[in-house]
């Protein structure tokens, strides 16, 4: 006689059973996309010769020179809106003169490679999964290994260049048009003179600050390149599979750079 689990049983171990293939395979989809990087990386001393010269110097253009609008955007109201509210609950103690050196810490510790790394995310990373994904369900990527070409060396090793340079640099533009943009605001809203301001922005901010920040950006550009090209290679499905391989970047850089930024920070101010 076949006797069978209580009904009321079934659906948490259904659960915990689609959790557990869930964990496992996230597990093999970050070791995957580890050897990718690994693979990436192994032909770095090949970047500059005739055949990925070319490939590196125009993912660097698209990485910064396109992302410079958007940076600079985000980065100006980053910044007022840092001196903006940290202004108001400071004049209640009568301290808004010391907002130049808060905004300024907060710029190059988090603020500055955080929102770098999040239009980063979106825009190039989202545009480097479509493109490699597009490729895959083309079986554009099954051609290059055909003709003996390493998709990872064509594809991956310009983009990891680009994004592994491009990101900190980003970071760090985006770092003086924050502390630009509260400067701004503390002259024309809390009475905070440019002086004082900047005085109070460069006395107390330390040199770790800025390396704690660019290696933080460096982090990020890493993580979205493995991501994004991860998702590209194992897309499927035609184009329903692009959508959801882009969407899956953007979703998981994001949620690496808030896991991987807080452990840094904590690593290096403990």
């Amino acid at each position: 006689m076949i006797t069978r689990e209580p009904p009321y049983l079934e659906p948490p171990v259904n659960a915990i059973a689609a959790l557990g293939r869930r964990v496992i395979a996230s597990c093999q989809g970050s070791g995957r996309a580890l050897m990718m990087l690994l693979g990436a990386v192994k032909y770095l001393p090949f970047m500059f010769s005739r055949r990925n010269r070319a490939d590196v110097m125009q993912q660097c253009y698209l990485v910064g020179i396109k992302s410079l609008g958007v940076v600079s955007v985000v980065g100006l109201f980053t910044g007022m809106i840092l001196a903006l509210q940290l202004g108001l609950a400071l004049r209640t103690f009568g301290q808004e003169w010391t907002i130049g050196t808060l905004v300024c810490n907060a710029m190059l510790r988090e603020m500055g490679p955080f929102m770098t790394g999040l239009v980063v995310a979106a825009s190039v990373g989202s545009a480097i999964a479509a493109q490699i994904g597009t490729m895959t369900v083309s079986e554009e990527i099954a051609a290059l290994d055909v003709m003996g070409i390493d998709p990872l060396r064509y594809l991956m090793m310009p983009r990891l260049v680009a994004l592994a340079a491009m990101t900190p640099l980003l970071a760090l533009y985006m770092d003086m048009i924050g502390l630009f943009g509260g400067s701004v605001v503390g002259a024309t809203m809390l009475g905070v003179s440019y002086e004082s301001y900047f005085d109070g922005a460069f006395r107390y901010t330390h040199n770790k600050d800025l390396y704690v920040g660019l290696l933080k950006a460096f982090i990020f550009g890493v993580i979205v390149v493995c991501v994004s090209c991860y998702q590209g290679f194992i897309t499927g499905e035609g184009a329903v599979g692009v959508g959801r391989a882009t969407r899956r970047t953007v979703v998981v850089s994001f949620l690496l750079i808030l896991t991987l930024g807080y452990f840094v920070t904590r690593l290096a101010y403990r």
